[in-house]
């Protein structure tokens, strides 16, 4: 069973506390749903579990089946089995998906895949996302639209075969059927290896898709309210404005975006340290 558990977590940026106490486990087999509104903490959250150097873990603990992730280089987060789908895909010329996919793969791998193995699954992965057939020989993420990125990421994802992965508002900039298409591989995937999910989302549909087991709300870096898939549709009818008030909560100013993706990550694999 693999465990994701994260304890009293305070994360700084630049000197200023965004993280102010976080407790949150994720096992195999779940779907939490992370909502809030926009700079509370969320992407930051995502961030420090996946070790981006801009953010400062001043307090706390995050272990993955036991492991003090804390300790774990990026890549090494990703080898042990940490995936995350970001926001803002990066532009990566001069390397193609492949090349990408296959070098972050063998890095997971004591022997390297076979190149007719690797193929097959990829044309598989392609298919799956309904992605042109070039995908693959095309530069990472260059020249593709914010939908493209988006799929791209989850054609990542179900290639590496995390045991975790944390999905960043993927849902964002996917039309009505793109965003079916993409639930529908991440359901897939979650179903046939117990992948447990960490899912941030505005939106009540993409949800509606997945089904979360658990929910939570983060506001002013702290998490102040849990349920279930309930939590989540009362979100969408009555918005934030009824747990400000029921909480006495101030309103903050947005968080800072992140600019990297896991492929930097991944990539990293290749014996790079990410800077």
């Amino acid at each position: 069973m693999s465990q994701l558990m994260i304890k009293n977590l305070h994360v700084e940026v630049e000197g200023k506390e965004i993280l102010k106490g976080i407790d949150l486990t994720v096992a195999d087999h779940e779907i939490h749903a992370l909502m809030g509104p926009n700079g509370n903490g969320k992407s930051t959250l995502l961030a420090a579990i996946m070790g981006h150097p801009k953010y400062t873990v001043t307090q706390g603990t995050i272990e993955l089946d036991g492991r003090n992730v804390l300790e774990m280089s990026v890549d090494e987060r990703s080898r042990a089995g940490l995936f995350l789908a970001m926001q803002y895909p990066q532009e990566v010329p001069g390397v193609t998906n492949s090349d990408f996919l296959r070098a972050a793969l063998n890095a997971r791998r004591e022997n390297p895949i076979s190149l007719f193995a690797f193929i097959k699954e990829m044309e598989k992965t392609i298919q799956d996302l309904q992605m042109k057939p070039d995908l693959a020989h095309r530069f990472l993420n260059e020249g593709f639209s914010g939908g493209e990125k988006k799929r791209n990421e989850i054609v990542q994802m179900k290639m590496l075969k995390p045991s975790l992965a944390m999905l960043d508002e993927i849902d964002s900039g996917l039309d009505v059927d793109a965003l079916k298409i993409v639930a529908d591989a991440v359901n897939q995937m979650q179903q046939e290896t117990g992948l447990g999910l960490v899912v941030v989302s505005h939106y009540e549909r993409f949800y509606q898709l997945l089904k979360p087991t658990h929910a939570h709300v983060l506001i002013n870096g702290r998490i102040v309210m849990e349920g279930d898939e309930t939590l989540v549709q009362k979100i969408d009818q009555d918005g934030y404005d009824w747990l400000y008030q029921e909480l006495d909560l101030q309103p903050v100013k947005e968080e800072v975006k992140l600019t990297f993706t896991l492929g930097s990550c991944a990539a990293s694999a290749r014996g790079r340290k990410h800077d």
